[in-house]
């Protein structure tokens, strides 16, 4: 009989978001009357905006005449959508040829290390969106160090570096309150892959020109790749704060950089993002990585849905913007509103921290002294209100709680009711 690939046998046991839907079941099973609001997950809960979903709806019909349909497109993605998106987001700093479409970011980061193989090093900041490191595990870019009864990274080993990390060959930077959620990069090996995102999932918090140049520079004289999240990047709101790498001189040699349309647009569920891979990064033997690209992306992907892609281009014209700013807006409020609850009542009284909701959707609090599961069950019972526990992001997480804007008004009103009276 065929045998298990070994690198799922390293994985820790359960992924963060199936052990909290678990949590929940086990809780709604010994309480049926509860009604549970959700800020854990962070899944869009408004309606899609009028401009974009009549674009897909329109399309969807035109799909239905002899003119009108088509089947396979360009495995990269429409060209009018790649050009779009260069243009109105990149403003020179990308070029259509470079920008690849596909069914999301979490997708594109799961597919990524198909470029770089087993044997690359992974650095990821800490805490951080889980598919990183879960997705380097897969590859066999990591084995495990110890098992672990829970999903969180909470027993880890230190590096002589003073760098935590869970699994070998990855080294986590830790981002804390102490050094303003920006690692300190010494720790960082020659020819690895670094993940980092900003708008920051899960801490909210948004690196700088500065910091980033730091990275940027960090990368080039290491001869690393940064791989860059941007998928929160249309919540910034402060101008002096860099939406792309590529606003970065130098960046175009090291980085590439994944979005989506999931949070600024509600495409959670229609699924589409995009992957930058500039003609400039080129492996050590010069080879650009951009070819290596293409070739994964039309030999396992077959391209985006046709419809979302129509959805794309609405969401970019200048009707489309406006509504992507107004749905962005209104999740912002949401932080605003649920960090203005944690600033007060007995959360005060209990040394809470509060970090993030500024230029993202999350609000990031520390709860010094206690753990990051312990205060997770303990919302949940008291408040009824579903979370996340940052030590699920990894080892620096612990005693953290994020908090997700998404969810409509009315439900985070009645969690910020919830949580006023919330005690440890």
């Amino acid at each position: 009989m065929i045998k298990r690939n070994p690198a799922f046998q390293a994985l820790k046991a359960g992924y963060l978001f199936p052990e909290i839907a678990s949590r929940r079941k086990a809780f709604e099973v010994s309480h049926p009357e509860a009604k549970i609001i959700s800020l854990g997950i962070g899944n869009t809960t408004e309606p899609l905006t009028p401009h974009i979903s009549s674009a897909m709806a329109d399309y969807s019909r035109f799909l239905s005449t002899r003119e009108g349909y088509s089947g396979y497109g360009d495995e990269q993605g429409l060209k009018a959508l790649r050009s779009k998106i260069a243009e109105t987001l990149y403003a020179g700093t990308a070029d259509e040829s470079e920008i690849f479409i596909s069914d999301g970011a979490k997708c594109d980061i799961g597919r990524i290390q198909l470029l770089f193989g087993a044997d690359v090093g992974v650095a990821v900041q800490d805490p951080a969106y889980p598919v990183y490191v879960d997705g380097s595990v897969i590859i066999g870019a990591a084995s495990s160090v110890s098992a672990k009864a829970e999903p969180c990274a909470k027993s880890c080993s230190e590096t002589s570096t003073g760098a935590h990390t869970g699994y070998a060959g990855i080294v986590y930077m830790p981002c804390t309150a102490e050094n303003g959620f920006f690692p300190d990069l010494s720790v960082v090996p020659e020819n690895s892959l670094i993940y980092f995102c900003s708008p920051n999932n899960p801490t909210g918090a948004v690196a700088t020109k500065e910091q980033l140049k730091k990275l940027v520079d960090c990368a080039l004289q290491k001869g690393c790749v940064i791989i860059f999240d941007a998928a929160y990047s249309a919540f910034i709101r402060d101008d002096s704060l860099p939406k792309s790498i590529y606003e970065v001189e130098g960046a175009r040699r090291c980085a590439i950089e994944i979005n989506s349309f999931s949070k600024p647009a509600g495409f959670t569920g229609v699924r589409l993002g995009w992957s930058v891979v500039p003609k400039t990064l080129v492996y050590e033997d010069g080879t650009p990585v951009i070819n290596d690209w293409n070739r994964i992306m039309t030999t396992v992907f077959n391209g985006a849905s046709n419809i979302a892609q129509r959805g794309g281009l609405a969401a970019l014209d200048e009707t489309g913007l406006k509504e992507m700013r107004s749905l962005t807006d209104f999740y912002l409020e949401n932080a605003r509103l649920i960090k203005a609850c944690l600033q007060g009542g007995n959360f005060n009284s209990m040394g809470v921290r509060i970090y993030g909701a500024d230029n993202a959707p999350y609000v990031w609090a520390q709860f010094p002294g206690k753990k990051s599961w312990h205060v997770f069950d303990e919302i949940l019972k008291q408040c009824r209100t579903l979370t996340t526990p940052g030590s699920g992001f990894g080892p620096s997480g612990e005693s953290f709680i994020r908090f997700s804007a998404f969810g409509s008004r009315s439900n985070i009103q009645e969690a910020c009711t919830r949580l006023s009276s919330f005690a440890l």
